[in-house]
């Protein structure tokens, strides 16, 4: 019994159950990706013009990014507080929209309806930073795959919900806005005392690498599903009895993680307490002596960079280490001698841990954050006005889009992780080049969007999903190779700023602008027709009650997809600069290339 009872204990202290139930809280946590379905229906309900609903779309998309407040709580209050503070945030922001459209209260005007989107979707800040600080803490040598796939699940999260939407097969379309305002709150308050530090460091085992293996084929199998599942859908009319059976389906490929942790802590004959006794505890006066080491041989090093001749990084890898160890060794022997005094450095060398105002004054911050409000700010664009491109090309049915960007946005996160650390790790070059790739596929995917070819919905969904989806896998390491884990949550939480920064400039200024213009075109048109058959009278009373402007054909979106294809150039042209300037950096972090 006593057994029982330590492994119990075991299984709710291990790491890989905190991963689990992070990745259950990150599949309902991206609610903002189903903004595209919620936008018609906001849209009708409250008779809102392209324009309008462009400002909401800003709205959530500040919401989702602008974590600071998040990052400061995560930072002060235990990890189940700021979980429980960012579920309020969601359930009331969006549970006053769900009112609002219903007309169960009164309808708040344009500006309030701004910050009651941007209250709800700015609980998404909690679950990310809660799971991402967790998981990270936890799995302290595996950051690539482990904010790969966490951001996978978020990303995800539109096509399981809208699956789950399906299964309840409400005649109310607001029902929507409702399950989202619930849903996530309900999730994330049962597991907000599961997702936390474990001293996961102390829980490395021989398994590990079979166990992401795992999780990354469950991973591919669930996108597959839920791919096969939605054309399903939408070429075939299926009864409400096999939605259900799906759905349930659905629900079972996302409860199979559970299995790693509870093989692990009940049938494995190793016993994590051991792993962690055989780790030292340095006593004070040998932590004290180490600290002052560790910083004389940093300033050391830091000497080094300044030495040494510029030619050696052009030498072999091998040729160029003896260089530096030589060079190192006569400053070590200069420094104790007293011939030579060691300078104190003003500052971190990329590679090291900067604050974020010491980033700020980098061009290689900068470069990296413009790179991605152009990359990312176009992808955000297409997944705000999803609903309105699939309806003005003529589809009836947007919530299949919707899911189909979800899933490829999950992949492109899944595998912008995956790869860009074969990358570093296995030619130990900059993880910038794998996002230029990324953005070279959202412009061809936004130039497919704006030619309006048939099929181009369901090309162009692929490849600007997993673009963007890429963004977020790459994005984030390469940040903290460049500029140190110490201070990872404020320089990520102002790299996100990015998102609604270039969602305001594309779709609430270009995108809505054209379309607006052109619809307002096709409307006088139809209005001067409808002069010439009609009597004055009844042109009065259309008039009067005329719906909100709604365009029809490729031109609505034409202009707007050109010029964000335009931008993803752009940005693949600071990224290819970046990987320039930082090819030194990654040559020393990840030493010499395997052949």
């Amino acid at each position: 019994m006593v057994e029982v009872g330590s492994r119990v204990r075991g299984f709710l202290r291990n790491r890989w159950l905190v991963f689990v139930a992070a990745m259950w809280m990150q599949s309902c946590a991206g609610v903002g990706y189903l903004f595209g379905s919620l936008s018609p229906v906001i849209k009708s309900s409250l008779g809102y013009n392209q324009r309008q609903v462009a400002g909401l779309g800003v709205a959530k998309d500040l919401g989702d990014s602008v974590g600071f407040l998040a990052g400061t709580l995560c930072a002060v209050l235990p990890l189940w507080a700021a979980l429980l503070v960012g579920a309020a945030q969601n359930l009331v922001g969006y549970g006053w929209v769900w009112l609002a459209v219903t007309r169960r209260v009164p309808v708040p005007p344009l500006w309030a309806m701004c910050i009651l989107i941007f209250i709800g979707n700015n609980g998404e800040t909690y679950f990310n930073t809660a799971a991402l600080v967790s998981c990270v803490q936890n799995f302290p040598k595996s950051r690539g795959p482990i904010v790969g796939i966490l951001k996978g699940f978020a990303g995800l999260s539109g096509a399981i919900l809208t699956q789950i939407y399906a299964m309840i097969n409400s005649p109310d379309d607001a029902a929507l806005i409702f399950m989202v305002a619930v849903g996530p709150t309900m999730v994330v308050i049962a597991l907000m005392f599961i997702v936390r530090p474990v001293g996961g460091h102390r829980q490395v085992r021989p398994s590990d690498g079979t166990s992401f293996t795992f999780v990354y084929s469950v991973c591919l199998l669930l996108a597959a599903y839920l791919m096969g599942v939605m054309l399903l859908e939408d070429l075939v009319d299926l009864s409400q009895s096999m939605t259900v059976l799906l759905t349930i389906i659905l629900i079972i490929f996302l409860l199979v993680p559970i299995v790693i942790p509870v093989l692990l802590s009940f049938f494995s004959d190793d016993d994590e307490t051991l792993y962690a006794l055989l780790l030292p505890s340095p006593r004070k006066e040998e932590a004290s002596a180490s600290t002052s080491s560790e910083e004389q041989q940093e300033v050391i090093l830091s000497e080094v960079e300044d030495e040494k001749p510029k030619d050696v990084d052009l030498l072999p890898a091998s040729e160029r280490q003896k260089r530096i160890a030589a060079l190192q060794a006569r400053l070590f022997q200069a420094a104790a001698v007293g011939a030579v005094r060691v300078k104190r450095r003003r500052g971190p060398r990329r590679g090291e841990d900067f604050t974020l105002m010491q980033a700020l004054i980098k061009a290689d911050f900068w470069l990296l954050f413009f790179s991605l409000l152009l990359g990312s700010g176009s992808g955000l664009t297409v997944i705000d006005n999803l609903g309105q491109m699939s309806q003005s090309l003529g589809y009836e049915e947007t919530h299949i889009f919707v899911s189909m960007i979800s899933i490829w946005n999950f992949l492109g996160r899944i595998g912008g992780g995956y790869f860009s650390e074969i990358v570093v790790k296995d030619y130990a070059y900059p993880r910038a080049i794998a996002l230029a790739m990324a953005q070279v596929l959202m412009a061809i995917g936004h130039f497919n969007f704006a030619m309006a070819w048939p099929g181009t919905m369901y090309i162009g969904t692929l490849l600007v999903g997993i673009g963007y989806g890429a963004h977020w896998a790459i994005v984030p390491a390469a940040a903290s190779e460049l500029f140190g884990v110490k201070n990872f949550g404020a320089l990520y939480n102002f790299l996100t700023v990015a998102n609604p920064a270039g969602s305001l400039v594309f779709s609430g200024i270009i995108a809505s602008g054209i379309y607006d213009a052109e619809a307002a075109k096709q409307a006088q048109q139809r209005h001067n027709s409808t002069l010439l058959a009609m009597p004055a009278r009844v042109v009065t009373m259309i008039s009067e009650a005329a719906p909100s402007l709604k365009c029809e054909g490729a031109i609505c979106f034409f202009l707007s997809s050109l010029i964000m294809s335009g931008f993803c150039i752009i940005a693949v042209v600071l990224s290819l600069i970046l990987v320039y300037r930082t090819k030194i950096v990654y040559t020393n972090l990840y030493g010499k290339p395997r052949t």
